[in-house]
């Protein structure tokens, strides 16, 4: 009886040490290598400011390079799943990669959070969410900037894959509603090296302006060819560049390069009483402190953004189970799903059923590339 009543004692012990040591694990995934390692390695910059606890749990991290392939991607999420079983998931950079990560984890109903604007229905991927701002409400921007300049015809040239694919249909719905049309458009991979056939078909068309799909260093590609054959118009990119390893490659052929982006990119140029100027330069203080000046990018604060989303969410689940377990992470998806109003230093984040991005037009700027530096265009 007293054996019994010891090894009773001793599971009791177990199980509350067990308790004790409850931490919220959190995957990484991040493309340190390949194409989308200018937007990768940020990422995996800003881990190195993030707390490490979330409403008094521990957190700990867990990354893994998906060296920018779709299919190491998913091969990763579903380790996380299986093997890390982690809480949430913040994934990948490039669409591609987390699209097919948002495909694992909607078979392994693992919670994700893309690191870059993938489209998503929630109604089918009810355990997938997106940090960076709907490729639609960036490229308005973008569109609405050409309207008011009486552009009519553009050239496009972007990726051969679904980035460039999200852009094209963009440009397409919201340049059509401005009466401007689309009357070149070519693609490329990125990893070409050269795109001057590409670019000579798009001038040939003899737009008004020219807009590139890319992102990342690639991006610079076409920009580069245009340069030297001679073109002379404005030229428009996505939010996928605004980093400043696409003005390194670029050098003098980006200088005037007008694309949207997040608000902390150019924080400290922001108005007084911009709702997201105050989250902007703080993070921006942290990162460039730690990293350098100029240093600053889109995409580690996206990051950053992610962990806020998740931070404003954990508490809620906390009061239905126990970080490790599946009903942890369930509670974890309803509560990111009802987050509102969480200021981070991308955008202001509204989650709902039927928003899994929760941005709105408080979360972009048009920004131009002014003697080698992002600039706030007024």
């Amino acid at each position: 009886m007293r054996t019994m009543k010891l090894a009773a004692a001793g599971l009791v012990l177990t199980v509350a040490s067990m308790a004790a040591q409850a931490e919220i694990v959190i995957g990484v995934s991040i493309s340190a290598t390949g194409p989308g390692s200018s937007l990768g390695i940020p990422v995996r910059n800003a881990l190195q400011l993030l707390p490490r606890s979330i409403a008094g749990e521990r957190v700990r991290l867990v990354s893994y390079d998906d060296a920018s392939d779709p299919t190491n991607g998913a091969r990763m999420l579903r380790k996380f799943a299986t093997e890390d079983r982690v809480d949430v998931v913040i994934g990948s950079s490039t669409v591609p990669v987390a699209g097919a990560q948002a495909v694992a984890a909607s078979e392994s109903q693992v919670l994700f959070l893309a690191l870059c604007p993938i489209a998503i229905n929630p109604a089918k991927q009810p355990y997938v969410f997106a940090i960076p701002q709907p490729v639609q409400l960036m490229v308005e921007a973008v569109a609405q900037h050409m309207q008011d300049a009486r552009i009519r015809k553009v050239g496009y040239i972007g990726f051969t894959d679904a980035w460039g694919d999200l852009n094209l249909k963009g440009l397409a719905q919201a340049g059509g509603d401005r009466g401007i049309s689309i009357v070149a458009t070519e693609r490329y991979a990125r990893n070409d090296i050269s795109v001057t056939a590409q670019v000579l078909k798009v001038m040939a068309a003899n737009p008004d302006a020219i807009f590139v799909g890319g992102s990342g260093t690639p991006g610079a590609l076409p920009q580069i060819a245009l340069l030297e054959r001679g073109y002379k118009g404005p030229v428009y990119h996505t939010h996928g560049v605004v980093n400043q390893d696409f003005i390194r490659v670029g050098g003098k052929a980006v200088e005037g390069v007008i694309a949207p982006t997040g608000a902390v990119v150019v924080a400290d140029q922001l108005p007084d009483g911009h709702p997201l100027k105050k989250a902007g330069v703080e993070f921006l203080g942290a990162y460039e402190g730690k990293y350098g000046a100029g240093s600053r990018n889109a995409f580690a604060a996206y990051a950053f953004d992610a962990y806020s989303v998740v931070s404003a969410a954990v508490p809620a689940a906390l009061k239905k189970a126990s970080p490790g377990t599946p009903e942890f992470r369930k509670a974890l998806r309803d509560a990111i799903e009802s987050v509102r109003e969480v200021a981070g230093t991308h955008a202001v984040y509204t989650m709902s059923p039927t928003d899994h991005n929760g941005v709105d037009r408080r979360g972009r700027v048009l920004v131009h590339v002014d003697k080698g530096e992002w600039r706030l265009m007024k």
